[in-house]
């Protein structure tokens, strides 16, 4: 029986099923790839927004892989699952090979399932042991799908298949409420009824699982179990990586797909199924017979982990199906909606004509039907709707399907996700896209979110970065080694202590009040760090030597500040309207970091003095939009702006964005590259001679002689570190006169330095968009099969990878051998030596994914932004700098799929001992935003010298580069109060406060000690009442209510805070009295104290520099208040 077919050209497929589903739902779509399920998924849902659209997710590994799927997936997948079963899905996409995977049974599913309500009961020992029985893992802090972390009353839970975690707050055995909280802050967000927990795997872990799973594994495997680490994981209770390949074996019996579809639904199968089926079947038998012969790691045959092909569609033969095919429709089918598609009419945009819309006008005046043009963004509409005005058109601007199929316009403009125009006839309907519109361009487009906002300061003393054994400079006592938290009884009650070790076995127990004192060593590797015997001289002569050095930079410096400030800048003048009207066209929400970055430019560009900042923000983190807002201030004053870059496609990429972003403003845009003929330059210079150039964006071409501008105001510098000192001389003889904003992901260490010492401000965008995962990095020798695997493994999820070979004369040659051990990939090349046009042709091919494996050189470090390529291989990995690897790296994980990244090397034998450092310090640093601390790294690997001088070594390797700084701050601030810096007296000298309790946070509070040392130093650096105030609230979110020692420990940094501003250099605060000892020259009126021990009451004076409250108070907050109460009497 032929069984319906229906053609399909474009997006129409889509809208093909979202009206199917309108009279036969629930239906299935079986897609060819997942790239299509991917597709379909967000197109089905824009069409119509009222239909519930799942996609079963696949793994995104190869079988038999020995890596486990990420937990965001396994997490949409169980949704999905449970979605599907309980009858809560209107259109279902599944791709074939997905579709093939045996899967847990129904039941299974259904009996792990269970919700918690606002107002229950619950037995808190019962709900540990049902979370640990559907496999969740308990762990400190919560941070992805299925962990929990029970605090006292506080329960916090990430339930599989929920977007956000939960925080449960329990008063005895009943759940008072349930909120939302943000993974990155640990903060509350919004309270909810209810949650549901699934399970947190695929497969049970539980006793009844593991037993079943050892006796399987022994009657299906022959030999000793025990050899296989698998085996022994598993029976000790822990999920491998890869344990997905025994699936079967920890059930009686698995479930296909079919077992969770509901009786009676459609089924559409999208594309050519049966043959992606059968090469997905040829594969994975490929996979077993290469890799079947490991008795370490016996496998499953495939039959037993996937349905055979055969089977698959006999079993989809039960439901009802319909095909959906490339192609123009035939004779209309039966029992489906009557429908023909095909391509869309010609419109593309001819720039270079006189007219260049003039192939959509004639499709509009010739058309009997109605037109819908679909831009990719809100903000790319606003840049179409100009466009076609100023050529005399005018669509009606809608906001979505629903209101164009309820208007009557017959030309419309909308934004939404639609990737392909066609062409309906029957219902005399034509839907065009951007690509109709511009058939040779690529566009990029990604949301953002935002989270919390990131202090440069606050990490380089951060000690979250401390491991034991690492160097710490304690600033009266100098450098050793971190040995950890212990916990001490000196008579008054347990109080914690950082354990540091000196040489020679010295030990010294800092108390954790303290903390400020501590700061982490930076200015050489840590195992080279020059560790100081207490109480020898070494460090007093370290310090003398910086603190003399200091003293002669801290001049320079001040200097350098007088003829910056004494020079006249221009203070930009700014229009709020105008300047929120640009900001609004910014498709995605700003990011905390990136809107506090935006802030400081304008605020540093409308002053008066010219703008030096530096803007450092990890790739993909949104410095762009910094600049574009910065160009909006300049242009919009009448001034003139450079964008100097490094590469041509980067210079391509910021031309499309700027052109876009100014392309409803009357603004010029123009471009210096190789991408532009001879004419188009020599137009471009006369525009900027002349001042018809508002914006120019090029390579070293922009500052090359004969390019003058007539009235610049602004230079902005993408990607600083790959310029050289040549390029960086010329923008020094701009910088005297014109604003200069600075952007990179991974600053040089001499930068750094500069921007750290405060010879430049200085911005940080370390927070990452919602969703980005961190990118997966392996550092691996060359193998080929270890190459065929992850590019594999990329293209099987339809991604595309970048596989780098940095020597051009033999690229062909690897192109062939790419060719030779990938069959299955479409191979393009790219490097810095090729024609323009033939450079601009392949990006736009890899662009568009008619390449999916691109072989290039470094070309690609800066700009290429391709959301769609998440593998990047690496060869000769060991011969690039740890900046060069993080933005090759950063190349890939610019969307919400797990990102991979294999750095390739030669054997270790043949590595120099600084390419192993560079090699372990970026695999380490796989967190989002980590190009900052990589910086850092840098700065100790290499040193940062002497910011002003030629010396190299300077005096940061003797003193680590914080105190040096500490220092340096404080030398300038004496200087400039006109008084000689005393650097031979301790600089952090902060107020010590003794209540004569246990002021600590316990262990049955704050778990976890690595997270309690960084609180430790958070709380130190509290330096008001507010910002002391805001850790307070979030202890109490995050931990609950703070026990009798962390609500003494919270007293003494409030008296801390009170007595720093009035020279208190110790507060001993016991039943007996209390005893206020002063700084020598505290800022405090003699007279006033004097005063108050003359008038009689219970003040004495002891000594010169200290005062005795003759008070007996036992009750502890009462002696606080008496202190503070002091305090008040002191203050001014």
């Amino acid at each position: 029986m032929a069984r319906p077919a229906v053609g399909r050209v474009g997006s129409s497929d889509a809208w093909w099923i979202a009206r199917f589903a309108r009279e036969r739902r629930p239906v299935f779509v079986l897609a060819e790839s997942a790239r299509d399920a991917e597709r379909l998924r967000e197109e089905i849902a824009w069409v119509d927004p009222s239909f519930a659209v799942h996609r079963l997710p696949d793994w995104e590994i190869l079988p038999y892989d020995q890596f486990s799927p990420h937990p965001d997936l396994v997490s949409e997948r169980l949704a999905t699952l449970h979605g599907f079963a309980a009858g809560r899905c209107d259109v279902g996409i599944v791709p074939v090979a997905t579709a093939l995977q045996r899967l847990a049974p129904r039941e299974w599913l259904a009996g792990r399932t269970f919700f918690l309500k606002r107002g229950a009961r619950l037995d808190l020992a019962a709900l540990k042991a049902q979370l640990a029985l559907a496999g969740y893992a308990a762990v400190q802090q919560v941070m992805a799908p299925g962990e929990f972390c029970v605090r006292g009353g506080l329960v916090d839970l990430f339930p599989t298949g929920s977007p956000v975690p939960y925080r449960l707050d329990l008063l005895d055995d009943q759940v008072e409420s349930i909120r939302t909280f943000d993974v990155d802050t640990q903060r509350s967000i919004y309270p909810v009824p209810e949650v549901r927990l699934l399970p947190a795997r695929e497969f049970p872990l539980d006793d009844e699982g593991r037993a079943r799973f050892r006796s399987n594994f022994r009657e299906r495997f022959e030999g000793d179990p025990t050899r296989s680490r698998a085996y022994k994981d598993i029976s000790a209770g822990v999920a491998p990586a890869g344990a997905e390949c025994y699936l079967p074996l920890f059930f009686e019996r698995t479930a296909t797909l079919f077992d969770y579809l509901p009786p009676g639904a459609a089924c559409v199968a999208h594309g050519a199924v049966a043959a992606a089926a059968e090469a997905f079947w040829r594969d994975l038998s490929g996979r077993w017979e290469l890799l079947r012969g490991d008795r370490d790691r016996p496998l499953l045959p495939p039959a037993e982990l996937y349905l055979p092909v055969e089977d698959f569609f006999v079993a989809l033969g039960a439901f009802d199906r319909t095909d959906l095919r490339e192609g123009e429709a035939g004779p209309p089918p039966a029992n489906v909606p009557v429908f023909a598609a095909k391509a869309p009419p010609d419109v593309g945009v001819d720039r270079r004509a006189p007219e260049p819309l003039k192939a959509l006008s004639a499709h509009l005046a010739a058309a009997r039907g109605r037109t819908l043009l679909v831009a990719e963004s809100a903000g790319r509409l606003e840049t179409l709707a100009q466009f076609l005005a100023e050529h005399g058109l005018k669509p009606a601007r809608l906001d979505g399907w629903d209101a164009f199929a309820a208007s009557d316009a017959a030309f419309a403009l909308v934004h939404g996700p639609i990737a392909a125009g066609f062409e309906a006839p029957g219902d005399r309907l034509v839907v065009l896209t951007e690509a109709e519109l511009y058939p040779t361009q690529g566009r990029a487009s990604r949301r953002r979110d935002g989270r919390g906002k990131s202090s440069a300061e606050s990490m380089l003393r951060d000690l979250a970065e401390v491991k034991e054994g690492d160097p710490v400079v304690h600033s009266q006592h100098g450098i050793g080694r971190y040995r950890g938290l212990v916990t001490l009884d000196l008579g008054e009650g347990p109080t914690e202590f950082l354990h540091l070790e000196y040489d020679g076995g010295d030990k010294l127990y800092v108390p954790v009040a303290q903390l400020h004192l501590i700061s982490r060593y930076t200015g050489a590797a840590p195992e080279d760090a020059p560790v100081h015997r207490l109480g020898s001289g070494q460090w007093e002569k370290a310090r003398r030597k910086a603190a003399q050095q200091v003293r002669d930079t801290a001049a320079e410096l001040l200097d350098l500040y007088a003829r910056r400030a004494a020079r006249q800048g221009f203070a930009f003048p700014l229009k709020p309207q105008d300047y929120e009207a640009f900001a609004d066209t910014f498709a995605f929400e700003e990011t905390p970091d990136q809107a506090a970055a935006i802030q400081a430019v304008i605020a540093d560009m409308t002053a008066g003095r010219p703008m030096d900042r530096l803007v450092c923000g990890d790739v993909g983190f949104g410095k762009t939009e910094v600049a574009l807002r910065a160009a909006f201030v300049a242009v919009a004053a009448g001034k003139q702006v450079a964008i100097l870059v490094p590469t041509t496609l980067l210079a391509e990429q910021h031309f499309e964005n700027f052109s876009d972003r100014f392309a409803r403003w009357p603004v010029r845009v123009a471009e210096l590259s190789r991408f532009r003929s001879a004419r188009e330059i020599a137009s471009a210079v006369a525009g900027l001679a002349d001042g018809t150039v508002d914006i120019a964006i090029g390579t070293h071409k922009l500052i090359q002689k004969g390019v003058a501008f007539r009235n610049l105001g602004l230079v902005i510098i993408d990607e600083e570190h790959r310029f050289g000192v040549r390029q960086k001389e010329e923008l020094k003889r701009l910088r005297a006169e014109v604003d200069v904003l600075t952007l990179t992901a991974t600053p040089i260490p001499r930068t750094l330095a500069m921007s750290l010492e405060g010879l430049r401000d200085f911005s940080v965008i370390a927070t990452a968009p919602q969703r980005r995962l961190a990118i997966k990095t392996f550092v691996h020798r060359h193998s080929p099969g270890l190459v065929r695997e992850a590019v594999l493994r990329e293209l099987k999820r339809g991604g595309q990878a970048y596989y780098l070979w940095n020597e051009v004369e033999t690229i062909e040659n690897k192109r062939e051998a790419l060719e030779a051990l990938l069959p299955e990939a479409r191979v393009a090349v790219a490097h810095g030596q090729m024609r323009e046009r033939d450079l601009e042709r392949v990006m736009r091919d890899f662009y568009h994914q008619r390449a999916n494996v691109l072989l290039c050189s470094t070309i690609i470090e800066t700009g290429i932004d391709v959301p769609t390529a998440n593998t990047i291989l690496i060869d000769r990995a060991d011969r690039f700098g740890l900046a060069q690897l993080h933005q090759l790296r950063g190349r890939v994980g610019r969307s919400h799929h797990q990102a991979y990244a294999y750095l390739l090397t030669p054997p270790e034998e043949a590595l120099n001992a600084n390419a192993k450092k560079r090699l372990e310090a970026i695999q380490a640093m796989e967190d989002l935003g980590a190009g900052f601390y990589l910086a850092m790294h840098d700065l100790e690997i290499r040193g940062a010298g002497e910011v002003l001088g030629d010396s190299q070594s300077g005096g940061i390797h003797d003193v680590g580069f914080a105190l040096y700084a500490d220092m340096l701050e404080h030398a300038v601030k004496s200087l400039k109060a006109g008084k000689e810096p005393d650097l031979s007296r301790p600089l952090a000298v902060a107020t010590e406060v003794n209540l004569h309790a246990p002021a600590l946070l316990p262990e049955d509070y704050c778990g976890d000690v690595h997270e309690r040392l960084v609180l430790y130093k958070r709380l130190a650096h509290c330096a008001d009442a507010d910002s002391l105030e805001r850790l307070t609230e979030e202890l109490v979110d995050r931990f609950g209510p703070p026990p009798d020692a962390a609500r003494v420990l919270l007293e003494c940094h409030r008296l801390r805070i009170l007595g720093a501003p009035l020279g208190v250099a110790r507060v001993d605060a016991s039943a007996a009295g209390i005893l206020v000892q002063f700084q020598p020259d505290a800022p405090v009126d003699g007279a006033r104290v004097i005063r108050l021990v003359q008038s009689g009451g219970r003040y004495r004076m002891p000594g010169p520099d200290r005062i005795r409250i003759e008070k007996a108070v036992e009750d502890l907050p009462a002696r606080a208040a008496e202190v503070r109460r002091f305090f008040k009497e002191l203050a001014p």
